[in-house]
């Protein structure tokens, strides 16, 4: 994510019959505590969102199909998620709070559900699933989408529509397990008005016109996250390109967006730079969605980047290096936000001045640290550990500092082979800030636990000895 920051810091069982299930409000998970072992937890415990997610199963593969109307904003959708038990289950979780569901089957068989607090979904299966074993759910949901900008389902000024936020966004037009610890590959059939077009992720691999209707399929191979999952209905104009090494590169425009069609044609040259210092490019398509609604962020959104209107080159560099840092390797935990960030924003601020355009960025390094070094606010929330609520805060603008600083300790000859070694040896994985802290310090015989400590741990300025190592203390 690139959010728009102004200000001083500116520098995410019996068989019953199908009609007796029906959608009820509960007040918690089931009828059994969370700890029964034959039901799936409600949540995985994550630091800051500990209700995300749901124990039980591993998602392996979405595939979700809508039927959306532009003018009524009615959504039908049909969801097939192909998953493996962990556990025995006579009850799971699934995360949702989009359009009401009408029916569920497990193993196309009917199964009860209920809503749960917020977003969550309650399946109980009519035969208990036995651990270790393959299983479908099916969920069919039909209703009015609910605006919900900078967080989900989004209107656009076209009366279109796209999906969007970070770290929620999926839950609001299909149901899933919504958690860092749970990537899958995803599939997504969309049914339009024909004067619709409609772009997601991967790669496009169906459009087709059939009298009134339009129906277009997107997949991609690689597994996803939740929050890094869209679709956008609008009337696109598109921007095909090819990199040189035949990827292709499918950007669509909004109605008032077109003006944006020069910055992505650098798109090619944007991802040869990245690859250069990260390694090949992780996906087989790439590309961006520009949308003219006014939105507080460009978005990371997998293979194809979402971009608010304001977006400029930076954003295009700072997204698309989120397809290896945050998307092709995600964060194992939200406190781990820092490896998706600190990384994007240095490579957007930093790299790309340095060895695009021939800036001074040691320079600029000293400049901001003079500037904001007795800034108390500056530092008052830890890079390792923002806190809920913070974690898209501080490794905006100190992020790229900290790695700058990293950078001149260790030596270029070190730091950048160690960073594309990581997030290569992470690839449609995940990882976590402990763990970037004990992969670089196997590279090096300098003791970086209190460099670290300072930079990471700490909310006030690091010691002279760590603002200012190797050529920076000139």
């Amino acid at each position: 994510m690139c959010a728009l920051v102004v200000g001083v810091l500116a520098a995410s069982a019996p068989v019953l019959p199908a009609q007796a299930f029906v959608p009820v409000q509960v007040a918690s998970s089931g009828t059994q505590p969370p700890t029964d072992p034959l039901v799936g937890a409600p949540g995985l415990g994550d630091p800051y969102y500990p209700d995300d997610g749901n124990g039980g199963y591993h998602v392996e593969h979405y595939a979700v199909a809508i039927d959306y109307d532009p003018p009524t904003r009615t959504l039908t959708g049909t969801a097939r998620l192909s998953a493996v038990s962990t556990q025995p289950l006579r009850e799971f979780d699934l995360d949702f709070n989009g359009p009401a569901v009408q029916q569920v089957t497990v193993d196309d068989l009917p199964a009860g559900f209920a809503s749960a607090g917020k977003h969550k979904l309650v399946i109980t299966p009519a035969l208990p699933i036995l651990p270790g074993l393959p299983f479908t759910v099916t969920v069919r949901y039909s209703g009015i989408e609910a605006d919900t900008p900078d967080a989900g389902w989004t209107i656009s000024p076209s009366g279109g529509a796209f999906a969007a936020g970070e770290p929620h966004s999926a839950a609001t037009w299909y149901p899933l397990n919504d958690t860092p610890l749970d990537k899958a590959t995803f599939d997504l059939t969309v049914t339009v008005p024909r004067q619709w077009q409609v772009v997601s992720n991967g790669m496009r691999i169906r459009d087709e016109v059939n009298g009134p209707k339009r129906t277009v399929q997107w997949a991609t191979r690689h597994p996803t996250l939740g929050y890094l999952t869209t679709v956008a209905i609008d009337h696109f104009e598109f921007l095909n390109q090819r990199r040189a090494d035949g990827t292709p590169l499918i950007s669509a425009f909004a109605p008032q967006a077109g003006s944006r069609k020069a910055l992505e044609r650098r798109l090619p040259e944007v991802l040869d730079f990245l690859e250069s210092l990260y390694g090949p490019y992780p996906f087989e398509s790439g590309g961006g969605i520009y949308v003219d609604t006014d939105l507080h962020f460009s978005l990371e959104t997998q293979t194809r980047p979402i971009y608010a209107p304001w977006t400029d080159l930076n954003t295009v560099v700072h997204e698309n290096t989120h397809q290896w840092w945050g998307d092709s390797m995600s964060v194992r935990h939200w406190s781990d936000v820092c490896l998706n960030e600190c990384f994007a924003s240095y490579t957007a601020d930093y790299l790309w001045p340095e060895r695009k355009e021939g800036k001074d960025v040691d320079a600029q390094y000293r400049m901001t640290i003079a500037k904001l070094r007795d800034n108390p606010k500056f530092w008052a929330i830890p890079l390792q550990n923002p806190g809920a609520g913070r974690e898209f805060t501080a490794v905006y603008y100190r992020g790229p500092l900290f790695l700058h600083a990293l950078r001149h300790l260790i030596g270029d000859g070190v730091f950048f082979p160690a960073v594309a070694r990581f997030v290569q040896s992470h690839a449609d994985g995940r990882a976590s800030m402990p763990e970037f802290r004990r992969f670089v310090q196997d590279t090096t015989h300098t003791d970086l636990s209190g460099f670290f400590a300072a930079w990471l741990d700490a909310s006030t300025p690091p010691p002279d000895r760590y603002l200012y190592p190797g050529s920076l203390h000139a």
